[in-house]
């Protein structure tokens, strides 16, 4: 990305610079407020996990629709429809069908799961070897994402105030990773969640607002929109089809498998992140599960449908040149829309917009960055700390501590290397962490959640050769070396021609789970929960 262009693309006065300080000024505080005041009264886990799953459910389901729409899927669907018409229209498509995913999954999620997506695996296979393997996979999955959101972060707000500079990226880097690490340290599920609603509500008043003045500009007439969007594109005739947003070296049948392994990473992956699952946790029995899905989707469609909508606004009102000049895969497109509506962010009406949008993606990131990094604490405290050594939590309250001290210090390492990667393009880390998602977590889930014969071996197999698998070909991919966008352009270890690795590693786990549970033998307390063993005497078995 070309980093100054974006300060420089954004006229803005100085009283509106300073309303926007203003404002952000005071989602830093407001947030921070927000959470300590909400935060758990006492050390229980239920408390700090789950919040006591006492929200209602229209907080149920703005919280749905916040944890499966971080900032990466919105302002990447809404730059993607803006560049490549065609393909950014089927990721927003992709988004719907992983909640659909979701939907089949709530119940016996809710129904089988505690608190992280251990306590689901733990049902099949009590032990240490399962509970590890959970948290190693849900730190593979959430660190990458929490670094991705950290870093974006820290780059678009000393961005919005006209900053291009390494040390203002690295500030806004730091105080942002400190703000979420104290909101999660604090206010555990119910600060998360109440960003989340927050979230929510904002994200659905901006998004309102822009397609509404969108519509207006083009006189509701969508067809002009869409004409308006072709014109402007560097390839009107190909705005339409198919394979506009490959990469120049994907063509013919690599490029087909690869828009598809993109559509199965996105669907299979989103729907099983590990704070998305811990999200469905909160919710009060597995009937509500279901039904607070099934509403969330209504309200993601929504969202989706106006990302597309500002997505063709984007490309029509400010064209896809000058969207990529400051991103090449569109992430500032909707700030570039944004501040080219009613009349611009000099004038009062433009600058509210610009402002809108801004606050509107900012607590988006804070809502997501928290819920990550509460799926991270929470797989280091209660699956490798609690359940996993020798030494047994005697109370509640140690678990609690633990998970605080473990938010702390995932918050810590996550905003230690966002900020040390500001200047890098790590667009990639949220490739890495939906595929492995994709291709270790959703393949374990579904076996443990319906298939009777699925044994501890056929687990480990999954988790560990899902993510090894999906590791060593996206390192063997042109994401990593061999072309000029890849990680190290210099380097030939681009033997696997795909950039999208889930088509093949997701598969692989499958198979893996299938063939040690069906062939391996079954150990000793397959198939028994917690309940059913004699072992486990604290206060987590009762």
């Amino acid at each position: 990305m070309t980093r100054s262009v974006l300060a420089t693309a954004v006229p803005m006065s100085s009283d509106t610079r300073s309303i926007l300080l203003v404002v952000f000024l005071g989602f830093l505080v407001g947030a921070l407020l927000f959470c300590l005041f909400l935060g758990p009264e006492v050390d229980q886990a239920d408390t700090f996990y789950t919040g006591s799953r006492r929200n209602g459910s229209f907080a149920t389901v703005l919280a749905l629709t916040g944890v499966c729409l971080p900032a990466s899927t919105l302002l990447g669907t809404t730059g993607t429809v803006s560049l490549f018409g065609y393909d950014g229209m089927f990721i927003a498509l992709s988004v719907l069908f992983a909640l659909a995913l979701l939907l089949v999954l709530a119940e016996p999620l809710r129904r089988h799961g505690r608190f992280t997506i251990g306590d689901v695996f733990a049902r099949r296979a009590w032990g240490r070897a399962p509970r590890v393997a959970a948290g190693v996979v849900t730190l593979a999955v959430c660190l990458p994402l929490l670094m991705f959101e950290l870093a974006s972060a820290g780059i678009n707000t000393a961005l919005l105030f006209g900053l291009s500079g390494s040390g203002a990226r690295w500030v806004f880097t730091t105080m942002i990773g400190a703000l979420i690490v104290s909101a999660t340290v604090f206010g555990g599920m119910r600060g998360a969640t109440a960003l989340q609603v927050v979230k929510g509500i904002l994200l659905l008043t901006a998004c309102t607002v822009v397609v509404v003045l969108l519509a207006k500009d083009f006189h509701f007439s969508p067809g002009a929109l869409l004409q308006a969007a072709r014109s402007r594109s560097p390839q009107p005739e190909a705005f339409l089809s198919r394979g506009l947003g490959s990469e120049p070296w994907a063509s013919g049948a690599a490029g087909a498998a690869d828009f598809v392994g993109l559509q199965l990473t996105i669907v299979l992956g989103l729907a099983a992140l590990p704070h998305v699952v811990m999200q469905v946790n909160t919710l009060p029995d597995d009937g509500t599960a279901a039904k607070a899905v099934c509403r969330a989707m209504y309200v993601v469609a929504a969202v989706m449908a106006g990302a597309v909508v500002m997505g063709l606004g984007a490309a029509a009102l400010v064209g896809s040149e000058r969207i990529a000049s400051v991103d090449p895969g569109g992430a500032g497109a909707l700030m570039l829309l944004s501040a080219d509506l009613a009349g611009g962010t000099m004038t009062s009406g433009g600058a509210v917009v610009f402002i809108l949008v801004a606050c509107a993606l900012f607590i988006t990131v804070l809502a997501a960055t928290a819920s990550v990094t509460l799926a991270a604490a929470a797989a280091i405290a209660h699956d490798l700390s609690l359940h996993s050594s020798k030494g047994k939590a005697t109370n509640e309250g140690s678990e609690v501590m633990s998970a605080r001290w473990a938010a702390a210090g995932v918050g810590t390492v996550g905003t230690v290397l966002a900020a040390s990667a500001r200047n890098e393009d790590i667009q990639q880390l949220t490739t890495l962490s939906l595929a492995i998602a994709a291709s270790s977590v959703l393949p374990a889930l579904v076996y443990s959640l319906f298939w009777s014969r699925y044994t501890r071996r056929g687990l480990l197999w999954t988790l560990y050769g899902g993510m090894g698998s999906t590791v060593a070909l996206l390192v063997s991919s042109p994401h990593f070396s061999g072309v000029p966008s890849a990680l190290f352009p210099s380097w030939r270890l681009d033997w696997f021609p795909l950039s999208n690795v889930a088509l093949v590693s997701a598969p692989i786990a499958f198979l893996l789970g299938y063939v040690a549970s069906v062939w391996g033998g079954r150990d000793a307390g397959d198939g028994q929960t917690a309940h059913e063993k004699r072992v486990p005497s604290d206060f987590t078995a009762r």
